[in-house]
């Protein structure tokens, strides 16, 4: 029986899946039953797997096919969003403030059916089949657990699947060089002097100098980056005084870094700092700044692509194949796996005209996918396993 008979005699089991995934979402972190579900189909289907934190989980499907080979990794992130859902639908959230917007639960789902298949053909590979069931991708906390733990030592190739409500079900985009931007948060706190607002010259307004600093971080990208190049510096949070007659004395900002390459990123990190520490400095305040590093961007390497594009070309045909799709701004930390060997993350299309709801964007509570969709999504994490194994 071929993979694409294979995977349609378990589409019913797949839609269970995802549907069960989507209605009971767990947000980062707390991803603990979603774990047990897992490891509850992997002991149905004997494959072996280890917890390597509370809510990450590596399976291991070794080929039989003499001699041993290689080593592939398909990984999958499996947290939620804290947020409602607002969909009118039998698989609706049970869970209240909790809801997968984005297709982690489609991507569980797929990579679970996958493991089932590729462990009834592990007499066809030589070689390792290494599962990623990755928790909080949405904070940039998952993907480091299984890097720093080792996971992808000796890793040939790591490959992940992410569905997208802006590309037709029944295509495919998998394309060269960078497709997701770098993500990093920066917290700036400023420190001024305190005094009434009917005498401003007695006091250093931290909230009049918070608000230049915003202003002048517009000019990295305006002014610092070149036209083709793509930088964002958005600020979503300022926090600043205790009371209206009174000259704020401290302030706070948050806000992030998004870039397409290591240069620009770091760059750009190095001019937020500066900036925010010389408007401070004009004004007679100072300023401390913190990072947090959540993803470098996301680098399709050249000769994973091509691989994948190949598989993807059988499954789908190749007008069906997008190669050059437009970089988006998003971030997945799945580019510290990438970092790590060569890697590629292609978009499933999951819109259906037929439902409204897998046009809306992610992290909406409206966002839906066209399940068939699912069934080459289940292929392309088979295939291409079997494809870089039997090279």
């Amino acid at each position: 029986m071929n993979t694409k008979e294979l995977v349609l005699k378990e589409y019913d089991h797949l839609i269970s899946l995802r549907r069960y995934f989507h209605q009971h979402p767990e947000p980062a972190l707390e991803e603990v039953k979603t774990c047990e579900k897992i490891v509850q189909e992997l002991t149905n289907y004997k494959i072996p797997f280890e917890y390597i934190a509370k809510t990450a989980i590596v399976a291991t499907i070794n080929g039989t096919k003499k001699p041993t080979g290689k080593t592939v990794a398909l990984r999958s992130d499996i947290d939620a969003l804290k947020m409602a859902d607002l969909k009118n639908v039998g698989y609706k959230s049970t869970h209240e403030g909790l809801c997968h917007a984005c297709g982690h639960d489609a991507h569980t789902a797929t990579l679970l059916i996958a493991a089932k298949i590729l462990k009834q053909k592990s007499d066809e590979f030589s070689g390792v089949i290494k599962l990623f069931f990755q928790p909080a991708e949405e904070v940039g906390d998952g993907a480091h657990l299984f890097v720093n733990q080792g996971h992808l030592k000796g890793v040939e190739r790591v490959f992940s699947v992410h569905v997208s409500s802006s590309i037709p079900s029944g295509k495919i985009a998998i394309t060269p060089g960078p497709v997701q931007a770098s993500c990093d948060l920066f917290t700036i706190e400023v420190t001024g002097r305190g005094a009434h607002v009917a005498q401003p010259q007695k006091g250093i307004d931290a909230l009049y100098i918070a608000s230049q600093i915003v202003i002048n971080l517009q000019s990295i990208a305006s002014r610092n980056t070149a036209a083709l190049d793509s930088v964002i510096v958005g600020i979503g949070t300022m926090q600043a005084g205790t009371q209206y007659n009174i000259v704020a004395e401290g302030a706070k900002l948050e806000g992030t870094t998004r870039a397409f390459t290591p240069e620009i990123r770091n760059f750009t990190n190095k001019r937020v700092t500066e900036i925010a520490k010389q408007t401070a400095e004009l004004f007679g305040g100072s300023a401390k700044i913190s990072w947090r590093d959540l993803a470098p961007p996301v680098i399709n390497e050249f000769n994973a692509t091509k691989e994948a594009q190949k598989i993807a070309n059988l499954i789908y045909s190749p007008e069906n194949v997008i190669t050059n799709q437009e970089k988006q701004l998003g971030a997945d930390d799945f580019a510290l796996m990438i970092n790590e060997t060569k890697g590629v993350y292609a978009y499933v299309g999951t819109q259906n005209d037929e439902n409204s709801n897998t046009s809306v964007a992610h992290h909406h509570g409206l966002f839906d996918i066209d399940e068939k969709a699912l069934i080459n999504s289940v292929r392309m994490y088979i295939d291409y396993a079997l494809s870089v194994l039997n090279q």
